[in-house]
């Protein structure tokens, strides 16, 4: 066994020993299993495989010891306290905001507050409030902690003492940010504007109820969640860019830079933190002139978001609709092509996005079905047709951003270009709300997504032996 493969076993019985103790699996039976199994293989002299079933023990205790220190807190729930805090997250619709606040001390620990919708407050105000701070409920406590929220309040007196005390960096990514979203805003009808700087930006803040239903209705929310296309143009962008000015080993650090401010401006959701992890690892493989395994990329992108956060694992959607996605990509599209005997059908063939979109389907099905007890069978179609064009509506969309921060007459000419795209996109979307064929369940829990994922690694083994 090389070296890649030994990290690979690590990490991997590491996430699954993260796992098992996620979804409820008592420490001490899963050391007890872990102590036997390894008995086991060392009595038959598989001293690696031994070794390696002790780190299921290490993924479960560490677990174990994130959840305690993140659960210690003086928080007083309750009671009516005044505190203060400065706001690290703040979202809005027509009716209220959602803040996010760091408190200061005493309690230095992260809440979830619910205001009125004006004053209006951004990231990095300093306030003061009065109100009660509610313990999540059992059923939210969890998901919650995966953000290290703590505590929750509704609807306080809040005061806003002092703007501008966040961390400065953030602060100028998020005006960064807001004036890329004002260049789609200025060159483009609303909707349309506003589902762009999903695409673009994973900015959801100025969709309609109606769009957010309608993409549910159709299949097709995953595309307002930031993904590989958007850290590959990105990537290859600042490659281009840099490269023309700068040496190799330059241009590689000032990518891998940008890539990392790109996450921090875009809010560092589950799915563009994976896209950035693996990116960076493929820059760092082509820069090194080394081979880049996509198992080991995957598998050490999930193990390091985990480490930082191994709530993630069983508490993010975002987290396991990213990696389920691509997992199906990477393994059921070679299954597809074989069946179908299409090769390599090409970039934007209607082959490789059926191929494509099938493949990530059916590998989140149990995901979707047990958060939400329902999946569209006409999902398949929506996103075939879409995906076609989701590249070329994304390259044209970062190129109108690009070109729009100098010249709103540049923006507008693009406009004209991407309008057709973005038109194009949400018709189909709204079809496919009107004709959406779902199968709806009310419980599908751990052993029915547990049998059906054993039969999808059948399906992958027959077709590879």
């Amino acid at each position: 066994m090389n070296i890649h493969d030994k990290a690979f076993y690590i990490c991997a019985f590491f996430i699954l020993g993260v796992f098992l103790a996620s979804i409820g699996v008592n420490l001490i039976v899963a050391v007890f299993g872990a102590v036997l199994f390894s008995l086991y293989f060392i009595f038959y002299k598989k001293y690696i495989l031994s070794a390696l079933i002790l780190f299921v023990i290490f993924g479960a205790s560490y677990y174990q010891i994130f959840s305690y220190f993140q659960g210690k807190a003086n928080i007083v729930f309750d009671s009516r306290i005044e505190f203060t805090g400065i706001i690290i997250e703040a979202s809005k619709n027509s009716a209220s905001q959602k803040l996010i606040l760091n408190l200061k001390a005493p309690y230095n620990r992260k809440i979830q507050m619910s205001v009125q919708r004006y004053p209006d407050f951004q990231y990095g105000d300093l306030v003061k409030v009065i109100g009660i701070i509610k313990e999540p409920s059992a059923e939210t406590k969890d998901y919650l902690a995966k953000n290290g929220i703590l505590g929750t309040v509704s609807f306080p007196k809040i005061e806003l003492i002092k703007s501008g005390e966040g961390n400065f960096v953030k602060a100028e990514l998020l005006k960064f940010k807001d004036s890329i979203i004002s260049v789609f805003k200025r060159s483009l009808p609303a909707e349309k504007a506003a589902f762009l700087s999903g695409i673009i930006l994973g900015e959801q803040e100025g969709f309609s109820k109606d769009l957010k239903e309608k993409m549910s209705l159709s299949g097709t929310t995953h595309l307002v969640a930031l993904s590989g296309y958007n850290i590959s143009i990105i990537a290859w962008a600042m490659l281009l860019i840099f490269g023309s000015y700068f040496s190799r080993s330059v241009s590689f650090y000032l990518s891998v830079l940008v890539i990392i401010l790109f996450v921090f401006m875009t809010g560092a959701e589950a799915s563009v933190v994976r896209a950035a992890i693996m990116g960076v690892i493929a820059i760092m493989a082509k820069e090194t002139q080394r081979i880049f395994s996509i198992r080991n990329a995957i598998t050490i992108a999930a193990f390091l978001m985990i480490l930082y956060n191994p709530k993630v694992l069983a508490f993010d959607l975002g987290f396991q609709l990213s990696f389920a996605a691509l997992l199906g990509i990477v393994y059921l599209s070679p299954v597809f092509k074989k069946i179908l005997h299409a090769g390599n059908p090409g970039f934007l063939s209607w082959k490789e996005n059926a191929v494509t979109t099938v493949s990530a389907q059916l590998a989140v099905i149990p995901l979707l079905l047990g958060k939400f007890g329902i999946f569209s069978l006409t999902s398949f179609f929506a996103n075939i047709l879409i995906l076609g064009v989701m590249p070329l509506t994304m390259g044209i969309g970062f190129l109108m951003a690009g070109l729009g921060l100098f010249s709103d007459f540049s923006a507008k000419i693009i406009g004209l270009a991407i309008n057709l795209f973005l038109s194009y996109e949400l018709w189909i979307i709204d079809l496919f709300s009107k004709i959406a064929f779902p199968i709806a369940t009310e419980s599908f829990g751990y052993l029915a997504a547990a049998i059906y994922y054993l039969l999808l690694v059948g399906f992958i083994y027959k077709f590879n032996k």
